[in-house]
């Protein structure tokens, strides 16, 4: 009887049984074991070889929805240069109607929105005092007045009565001169005394001494009536101006609009108390309006005074041109102001609506261009995927971009006219040079 024994190490053990006799045989299992050993090696080397060459194959592109996509062209011509902001139209000219003197709100005519006229009475106010100082006022001119008609009188009175001696003196000169002329000729012909001749020429020359001192003395006189009435005349002026300053505070109790227009504010209540200088209402002439945009900061540096701008109403457009530019910055904006170039303006046109406005700034001349890149900013270098194979796959293309506009930009080096790209967000897929698009 044969038994088999498998000893430690893989050999085997053969027993023979033979007549009770107990014989072993011995059996040689090293070609196996060099087999196993070879296998192992072979399989080791084939899966690294399987490792290897997995790892040299290109990774698949990942997948991406074109309807998730935003993509634009590459295109080649003029490409308008704009800075765009939000804003309000605002009027012109806005006329604050302040009350000229302390008063009492006795009646308010007209609310806000009423169309007025520059002598429109728009509120009543009341001040017992301002009209007992116009009262008094009128007396003290009335007084005054007749006070100047009195010195008129007066002086005329006073002129008529020296006229008239000069008159009398000037009429003794004359008979003192004929009377002297008639005793020299007598003289001459011996029919008078010296002594007579001499008398006569004594008095002639008095009356001649005495007429132009009189003469003198009225036209001082005069001069002095003339004097006289201008300071009576200066009186009576200042009279007028107290009086016409009373007239004017207490007409100034009737506030008008001052100016032609829409009343805009009236924050005034019957019965309220106000001193002079406060503001009762506020008129604009919504025919006058202008646009005031937010442009924001690092946009504004490119703006200047003259430019074209174009303001959306939402339901039309207004062309109009940059008037002023605030020196400083608010929240992170400069506030520009248009001037609007249409008269009539479209209907809808009123103060504070809302308005978006579009400044021209530059026309650049065959150039390409494409839409603005979610991350892209002027004079920078980005990462955009340009379409290949026919719009099935997009690869990452390096982009060098130029000046840039509101939604467009300057493409100066990577792209040629007539390429697609993907302008929205792919940083999603940072990581990957090629992707799929379906």
């Amino acid at each position: 009887m044969l038994f088999r024994l498998v000893l430690p190490g893989g050999q085997e053990r053969r027993t023979l049984l033979t007549g009770g006799t107990n014989v072993d045989i011995k059996r040689d299992t090293s070609g196996k074991k060099t087999k196993q050993i070879i296998y192992g090696v072979v399989g080791a080397v084939a899966l690294i070889s399987l490792t290897v060459f997995l790892s040299t194959l290109e990774r698949a592109a990942p997948t991406v929805q074109s309807a998730t996509l935003w993509m634009d062209q590459v295109r080649r011509g003029v490409l308008v240069l704009e800075r765009r902001g939000a804003g309000t139209l605002v009027p012109e000219e806005i006329r604050a109607v302040a009350a000229r003197s302390a008063g009492r709100v006795e009646e308010i005519l007209l609310l806000p929105g009423a169309p007025v006229e520059a002598d429109t009475v728009v509120i009543r106010l009341s001040n017992p005092d301002l009209e007992l100082a116009a009262q008094n006022a009128s007396w003290d001119l009335a007084v005054e007045q007749a006070n100047y008609r009195n010195l008129e009188v007066q002086l005329e009175t006073q002129r008529l009565q020296r006229l008239s001696q000069a008159a009398a003196m000037f009429a003794g000169y004359q008979t003192a001169r004929i009377t002297y002329q008639r005793d020299l000729e007598l003289f001459a012909e011996e029919l008078a005394s010296e002594r007579d001749m001499l008398l006569s020429k004594a008095v002639a020359e008095e009356f001649e001494e005495r007429n132009a001192l009189e003469q003198e003395s009225l036209r001082i006189f005069q001069d002095s009536i003339a004097a006289q009435l201008d300071v009576a005349q200066s009186q009576l002026q200042q009279r007028e101006a107290r009086y016409e300053l009373a007239a004017a505070d207490l007409r100034g109790l009737n506030v008008t609009a001052g100016i032609r227009g829409v009343l805009q504010e009236m924050p005034m209540e019957v019965g309220q108390s106000v001193t002079p200088g406060t503001v009762l209402a506020r008129v604009v002439q919504p025919e006058k309006l202008k646009a005031e945009l937010r442009i924001p900061e690092t946009q504004a540096k490119d703006i200047v005074v003259g430019q074209s701008v174009i303001v959306d109403m939402r339901t039309a457009t207004i062309p109009g041109r940059v008037s002023r530019i605030d020196p400083s910055a608010s929240q992170g904006t400069v506030t520009v102001d248009v001037e609007l170039l249409m008269d009539p303006l479209p209907v809808g046109a009123r103060p504070q609506l809302s308005v978006d406005g579009t400044v021209e700034i530059q026309r650049l001349t065959d150039v390409l261009y494409v839409g603005k890149p979610a991350y892209g900013q002027s004079n920078s270098q980005v990462q955009l995927f340009r379409l290949v194979d026919d719009g099935a796959y997009a690869v990452r293309t390096i982009v060098r971009l130029g000046l840039g506009s509101v939604n467009l930009i300057e493409v100066v080096q990577g792209l040629t006219e007539g390429d697609q790209v993907i302008l929205s967000d792919m940083s999603k897929w940072d990581s990957v040079d090629r992707v799929r698009i379906r």
